[in-house]
Parts: C-alpha cells; structure tokens; sequence
C-alpha cells in the first residue's frame, strides 16, 4: 500500500470529518483518553484524507484516530490537529484496520474482525500479513478459524488462553467428543499444553459444545452426541442442581419459621391487634392464618 503526495498538518473542523471504520471502545480507556488531552493536550494528530462528495457539510475521511476524534467532541472542541494525506479509499480503509490491529490495547475479537475484513476485501494471506505485522503462520491459522466460524477458539488463541495450534486441532476434531479429548491429551502429552491452559481448554470446549462456536448467541439446536463422560458429568450437574433445591428450601423453611412465630407474639399482644383491628388489617391469610394458629384462632 501506497500514499501518495505531501502530507499536510493544519487544523480543521471536528463536525466535517466522517468516520471511516467505526468502532466500540472500552469506556475506562476512552476516559483515560479524555483525560489526558484535557490536562495535556494532544500528543498525536488525528489522520485524515480530503474527499469532496461525502455531503451533510463533511470533507474528511478519518483514517487514523477516532478515539482522539471522540475525545474532542466530548470535551467541546471545535477544532483538531490533523494529518491531511492522500490516499484512496481502500488505502485509507485498509491504514484505519491496520492502526487498529497495532494499538496494545485491542480487544481480541477487535484482532480477528480486522483480519477478517482484510481477508473480505481480497487480500490473501501473505499480503495480511505483511500490512498488519503478524506472522504469516498466525495469519493462517486464525483464517482457517474464521472460516471454520471458530470465534471462541479464536478468542481464546488470541487472547493466549490457549496456544493457536491447539485451537486449530479441536477445531478440525469437529464435534467428535474422543477426538477432542485425543487432542487434548496429545497437547498436553507434546507440552503445548500446560496447566491452567488445560483447565482453559477445556472450559472453552464445554462452552462451544453447549453454546455452539459463536460467542454472540446461543445456538438453536441442540447439541448432537453424548459420550459416558458427559452424561456421568450432566448426572453430577443434576445432582448438585438438586442439592442447591434442597438448601434453598431449607433455608426458606427457617425463614417462614422466623416469620410465623414473630406473627404469634405479636398476635397476643392485644394493643398490637387493636392497632391491626383499627386499620382494617385484622385478618390473615388462610394458609399464613392455619400455620399461626395451629392449635386454633384464639377468641
């Protein structure tokens, strides 16, 4: 990728610049970010590339630097030191997915989106790798999960919970619960797994069995297949459903104990009742009525 012409630093209006590749952005970091251009400015120009036919008063086209961009509208800013260069749109596009994928504080899925437009957009995957600075290895197997639409293997790759080749053995084991387990023991047997990893893996697994591959929804149907080990593991989740039931009831029982004896002692105290009589709240209700007065209401 090219740019083109002289670039040109001048200060320009924050309502004309339109934004290229939106993104969400964690809400602590973008107050870091607010805060620290109020108390010390801006460190680092926004860039932007001019166009002519965005319309609604816009002329920019904001390559790199939302979040300064949002800081300044928050903080009441008219105005915005910019970088001005000439790029097309694709440059421009593929230089906003790129700053994107370097910043150090990504959010992993922000890592995969960005490889997955890049990939969208034709790129293949030496090119990939080459405009973002990632391995063509780690290239490779991260598009192999985003074809696979692998998106909890891939976050947890991503985000170092589980090493990458890992992830790309499950993923290509499917659904068959023996082969997971294979490669599971394999992994850890070969040393690419290693203890919390492990329990990571996993987790992760029983997860997507259950939730389906995607971290954005549940799956409608259901899952296919039931082994010795997750049926014992499903009758063990069952029993300790029922035992949590159990303690609930428990502790309801002892409440409801609390509650009616507290009604008996307040019942006989006839300055009370006549507080009660005097309101029009002299009954009870039957089932609470019967418990209370088990031996019988009093005259």
């Amino acid at each position: 990728m090219s740019v083109g012409g002289v670039v040109e630093l001048r200060m320009i209006p924050v309502e004309q610049i339109a934004v290229l590749n939106p993104r969400d952005r964690n809400a602590r970091i973008f107050e870091d970010i607010i805060g620290n251009i109020r108390d010390l400015g801006l460190k680092k120009p926004v860039t932007v590339t001019e166009r002519a036919n965005l319309g609604n008063g816009l002329r920019y086209l904001l390559v790199c630097g939302e979040g300064r961009l949002k800081a300044f509208k928050t903080l009441g800013q008219a105005l915005i030191p910019a970088r001005i260069v000439t790029a097309s749109d694709e440059d421009a596009f593929i230089m906003s997915l790129t700053e994107n994928i370097a910043r150090r504080a990504y959010r992993p899925l922000e890592l995969l989106v960005g490889i997955e437009q890049l990939r969208d957009k034709g790129y293949d995957k030496k090119a990939i790798a080459e405009k973002t600075g990632l391995s063509l290895d780690y290239v490779k197997g991260i598009l192999q999960l985003l074809q696979k639409g692998e998106e909890r293997l891939l976050v947890a790759a991503e985000a170092g919970r589980v090493p990458l080749n890992v992830a790309i053995t499950i993923a290509g084991a499917g659904t068959d619960d023996k082969a997971i387990q294979a490669a599971l023991q394999d992994a850890y047997e070969s040393g690419k797994l290693r203890g919390g990893q492990l329990m990571q893996a996993r987790r992760i697994i029983e997860r997507r069995r259950t939730l389906g591959r995607s971290v954005a929804h549940r799956p409608t149907r259901k899952p296919v297949g039931m082994t010795s080990s997750s049926l014992v593991r499903n009758y063990q989740q069952e029993v300790e459903r029922q035992r949590l039931i159990v303690r609930k009831a428990e502790f309801t029982q002892q409440r409801l104990l609390f509650v009616i004896e507290a009604l008996r002692q307040l019942l006989a105290d006839e300055n009370f009742t006549n507080l009660l009589r005097a309101e029009g709240l002299e009954t009870l209700p039957k089932q609470l009525a019967d418990r209370v007065w088990s031996g019988g209401h009093p005259a």
